[in-house]
């Protein structure tokens, strides 16, 4: 295992470098489900689990509804401009085979949900799945799935997006590879264990290794710079979730497995950086092709897009650039206003300015009520 390259860090560098990533721990919290949106949402589903089981239609016989996606992931962000968040669920109809048209399970599923008053006045039918706008705190989007065959990990199929055939999944192999990664912890610097054992913070934000992890940490972040760095364009060709998630969990995970980090900032960085390395090329018929596999099932390109939309290419690596570029920035800040300043240049003025906003907030009251001192971490 190799430390990176780079100069040694002051006692103060690695102490302002950790309090930044705090700080962006603070933003993540501030973008995602609360505890209460969450419980609501997942109210909400079971609900929709049992409205369909209860169907007498044999398609969707001993159906299984459960969370796929961010949610499942713990990685949700809220978009930009609203405060209805996505949460995706997958209905597997364990009984039906591909010998069923992708439209007709889908319609089944569409019919017995209209059944409902309170659904029938909140449904809206999407390309490949159904949507439950449950407005001012999230929308659930319901797609069909099937059991694959031919996958020996348990793999799924789901409609493609003409509903012309069936497309191999696995959300449910893939959510275990990414919480397998998201466990694993990166090695850092003797400097930065003995900060996390021994330091001390005259703040009420203490130094402290983050909640959730890294690695969905990283993917939070970037599914928001992504959302502030596209929010402005019209052409449709921002990276989508699930090619960001991929990318920077195999990113992660190569990284952790390689390198001594100062701290979890490094960790961060280096997992943006190498993000382009694990998109695969290839060339048939005299043109490249690009892929960014599903891991977890034979067939699933996530890119697939890419190979016949060549702008989302170049959108994602002008993407990436940028979002390394900045969080690079952000690292190398020194002073509040030169740190809150890149923040908003990478994550967006309105969330940044609320997180620093508490913070300032509780270090003021923390004053006043004289309980500003040194705690043990």
């Amino acid at each position: 295992m190799n430390g990176l390259s780079h100069a040694h860090l002051s006692d103060a560098d690695l102490q302002r470098r950790v309090q930044v990533f705090t700080i962006l721990e603070r933003i993540c919290q501030q973008l995602e489900l609360t505890g209460t949106q969450f419980e609501r949402a997942r109210q909400a589903y079971e609900s929709v689990a049992e409205w369909l089981a209860g169907s007498d239609d044999p398609l969707l016989a001993a159906m299984a509804v459960y969370l796929q996606g961010s949610g499942a992931l713990g990685t949700s962000v809220r978009p930009i401009r609203q405060d209805e968040f996505d949460v995706d669920l997958i209905a597997f109809a364990a009984h039906v085979s591909a010998s069923v048209p992708p439209g007709m399970l889908k319609r089944s599923i569409g019919d017995r949900l209209a059944e409902h008053r309170s659904y029938a006045a909140i449904l809206e039918e999407k390309k490949r799945c159904w949507r439950l706008n449950y407005a001012g705190e999230f929308h659930l989007d319901i797609s069909p799935t099937i059991s694959n065959p031919k996958c020996n990990n348990g793999g799924e199929l789901v409609p493609d997006r003409k509903l012309h055939g069936w497309h191999p999944t696995n959300p449910r192999a893939f959510k275990a590879l990414f919480e397998r990664r998201a466990s694993m912890q990166p090695t850092l610097s003797g400097q930065r264990l003995a900060m996390l054992k021994d330091a001390a913070t005259v703040e009420p934000f203490p130094v402290q290794q983050t909640v959730k992890g890294i690695l969905r940490r990283a993917v939070q972040l970037l599914k928001r710079h992504r959302d502030y760095h596209f929010q402005n364009t019209t052409a449709d060709v921002a990276p989508i979730s699930v090619i960001i998630t991929t990318l920077a969990m195999r990113s992660y995970e190569y990284c952790v497995q390689r390198h001594v980090f100062d701290d979890e900032l490094e960790v961060l960085i280096e997992t943006i950086r190498n993000l382009p390395h694990f998109i695969e090329h290839s060339v048939t018929n005299g043109k490249e092709i690009h892929a960014v596999w599903n891991e977890t099932t034979e067939g699933e390109n996530f890119a697939d897009r890419w190979n016949a939309e060549p702008a989302r290419i170049v959108a994602f690596y002008r993407w990436q650039a940028r979002a390394l570029t900045d969080f690079e920035a952000v690292r190398d800040a020194v002073g509040v206003d030169r740190i809150v300043h890149k923040m908003q240049d990478a994550l967006g003025e309105s969330v940044v300015k609320k997180v620093i906003g508490a913070r300032t907030q509780a270090i003021s009251d923390a004053r006043t009520n004289g309980s500003l001192g040194v705690t043990p971490n």
